[in-house]
């Protein structure tokens, strides 16, 4: 059996806002400063502001790889990150996610409003559609994303998502456990998505 093999380069979903509780803040942080040890390159959204900065701030202050992807309208109104190892500049929102996707192994979200919600639930159908076979995971280290977690439940519960789709996404409390768990995640064969038995 293959030793469990971390990804090289991890997408992150994460608010251009700080929020109100700086737990989210110290979170961003501590997952950059970990991917940093672990040789682990960022790609997100190529902000300097919010969450992103804190996150691409901590991981470059310890030497480590963090890739930008940011259309130019945003780039335009200066809220992109000017110190990072690579920096992309796009034209629309569909460039972003996609190249996002193609430089990184795994995507992770952290707290963030309607956008980080969009891209992890896409990333996330992606992998249900057998698009692509990287894991999807939430850093939850302040319960941020507790009531969503469990109105998924709810969803699998209530028959309108399978309990094999929603164990696909990887929640945890602390950035160590978190990539592990995403070193060690094998995806469950998908053959198909709908069963016209159960439409």
């Amino acid at each position: 059996m293959s030793e469990p093999r971390s990804p090289r380069r991890i997408a992150v979903f994460c608010g251009s806002a700080t929020g109100h509780d700086q737990r989210h803040v110290a979170a961003a942080r501590l997952l950059g400063d970990t991917l940093a040890e672990r040789g682990i390159g960022l790609v997100y959204g190529g902000g300097s502001i919010g969450l992103m900065g804190a996150i691409a701030d901590s991981l470059l202050a310890r030497g480590g790889e963090a890739i930008g992807v940011i259309p130019r309208t945003l780039w335009e109104r200066e809220v992109g990150h000017r110190g990072l190892t690579e920096l992309h500049i796009v034209e629309t929102m569909h460039e972003r996610k996609a190249m996002m996707a193609g430089l990184a192994d795994a995507f992770v979200a952290l707290p963030g409003g309607l956008g980080t919600l969009e891209e992890l639930f896409e990333a996330w159908t992606w992998s249900q559609l057998g698009l692509h076979r990287k894991p999807c995971a939430i850093l939850d280290a302040s319960g941020y994303y507790d009531d969503l977690v469990s109105f998924l439940d709810k969803a699998v519960a209530a028959g309108f998502v399978d309990a094999t789709y929603r164990a696909m996404l990887i929640v945890e409390r602390e950035p160590a456990t978190l990539l592990e768990r995403l070193a060690s995640y094998a995806p469950p064969s998908v053959s198909r998505w709908i069963d016209k038995a159960t439409v």
